[in-house]
């Protein structure tokens, strides 16, 4: 750990070594004179607030040379014109302050330099996020900027309890990583389990922010679909999540927060519940947690019922399809669940003025040639119309394709070993879903496994939240 010399010289020689801004343009080295002795600073073009760099250089070479401290403590106490600045002589420290977007001031004679926090990142408003949008509410999401992100939650906690430590993550990329709270909340356990895990990370960068971290600190078994984790872009959610003594992760470029430990009641929980009445908000509740079993349960039921159409009552003999059927159900549910995330993956990388036209002939060919061709059945077909709709009823990417995937479970399960397969294939699922612990090492069920009747029902019934009177 090198630390400054005072001599000028030498630490230019040093930094310049490491930074070689004569070969990377956009590390800015700016030679001053300070009240008659040398001095350099340097920043990253790009990161920083010119306007206000320019002023603290205007300041510094109106010093005159009787006035300049001989220390470096005396100087940043009388001539520090800029508010959040700091000293540091661990030139390891800086050089990542300086590739952080802050600028760093060194002068010769002096054992320590100066950081100021004049960064100025390039970022995005804070529009409504596309994919957490809400009927009533607040409209701002998350951008790709940590300090923006904490603003936005600061504004709507403000209380002096809440906590932000700071980590940085990755050997090349030093990724800046926020760890939020609130004092006397979480377990200490918790904590200190998060803690631990962001602090010995071994990774070069953290590539796909969220994502490359979460698998970093979740070394259990990825076999399970079910997500471990609750993501957001929205601030109001993200706090009231925080208040509600969840941990709260923000990682540097990235728009979303992740929220520990999550359920799998926290992660189908969406703020529109609150957003409304407490009647309409468990209409929407309830609503949204039987359309997601559905979306489960439909096809392989379907599936079963038809490997049994010759004994079916006659109030359910309009399930049996009126066309002959010329694909198996098992094929065609598959080729349609395959043929759907193909549209979406397109839909994705379509350019919007083709998106229309791409979504008629995605219905069109889909819809009825694919019935007249004898590949599909109608049924199948409105069944497959459903159970995509309803994969959107959850706003969790992740919920929608654990969901998916144990629905083709369910459906092959079934088509082989009819009854006994889907009854053996249910209680597998089941058995998947209790096994799942959250990052606390808790359960992944509570408050159904372990049962609490009280949480239980919050969780399934919007009440009024608790207020009192003055």
């Amino acid at each position: 750990m090198k630390q400054l010399s005072g001599d000028l010289k030498e630490e230019q020689q040093y930094f310049n070594k490491i930074f070689c801004p004569e070969r990377t343009f956009d590390i800015v080295e700016r030679p001053l004179a300070i009240g008659g002795r040398k001095a350099v600073m340097y920043s990253i073009n790009g990161f920083t607030d010119e306007d206000r760099i320019q002023k603290i250089v205007q300041f510094y070479c109106g010093i005159k040379s009787a006035d300049m401290p001989a220390d470096v403590e005396n100087f940043y106490q009388g001539y520090t014109p800029y508010g959040d600045t700091q000293m540091e002589k661990d030139t390891e420290k800086l050089m990542t302050a300086c590739l952080a977007g802050m600028t760093i001031l060194l002068v010769d004679g002096y054992v320590q330099g100066l950081i100021f926090d004049c960064r100025d990142y390039p970022s995005r408003g804070v529009q409504e996020p596309e994919k957490d949008k809400v009927q009533r509410g607040a409209r701002d999401g998350f951008s790709e900027t940590i300090v923006v992100n904490t603003a936005l939650i600061r504004r709507r906690i403000r209380d002096p309890r809440l906590r932000m430590e700071l980590y940085q993550v990755g050997t090349s990329s030093r990724t800046d990583v926020a760890i939020l709270y609130m004092e006397g909340g979480p377990g200490e356990d918790l904590l200190k389990r998060i803690r631990e895990r962001i602090e010995n990370v071994e990774v070069s960068s953290l590539t796909m922010s969220q994502e490359s971290l979460a698998e970093c600190i979740y070394q259990e078994s990825w076999l399970n679909p079910l997500p471990k984790f609750r993501y957001s872009e929205r601030p109001d959610t993200t706090a009231a999540s925080i208040l509600e003594n969840n941990v709260v992760v923000l990682v540097d470029n990235s728009p979303a927060a992740m929220i520990l430990p999550s359920s799998i009641f926290d992660i189908v929980e969406e703020i529109d519940d609150y957003y409304f009445p407490p009647v309409t908000g468990t209409y929407i509740r309830l609503s949204r947690a039987l359309i997601s079993l559905l979306s489960l349960f439909l096809t392989p039921v379907y599936l079963l019922l038809m490997s049994y159409a010759n004994q079916l009552p006659k109030a359910l003999e309009f399930l049996i399809p009126a066309e002959a059927v010329h694909v198996p159900f098992l094929l065609q549910c598959l080729i349609l669940e395959l043929c759907i995330d193909g549209l979406r993956l397109a839909s994705v990388n379509t350019p919007n003025m083709m998106s229309t036209p791409l979504s008629v002939i995605a219905g069109i060919v889909l819809g009825d040639f694919a019935v007249r061709s004898g590949w599909f059945n109608a049924e199948i077909m409105l069944y497959m119309a459903f159970v995509t709709v309803a994969t959107y009823s959850q706003s969790s990417f992740e919920v929608g394709y654990a969901v998916k995937f144990m629905r083709i479970f369910l459906l092959i399960v079934t088509s082989f070993f009819k009854i006994p397969g889907f009854i053996i294939g249910t209680l597998l699922i089941i058995i998947m879903t209790v096994r799942n612990k959250t990052i606390a090492g808790t359960s992944y069920l509570y408050p159904v496994i372990p049962f609490h009747w009280k949480k239980l029902k919050d969780r399934l019934i919007r009440r009024r939240l608790p207020h009192s009177y003055k």
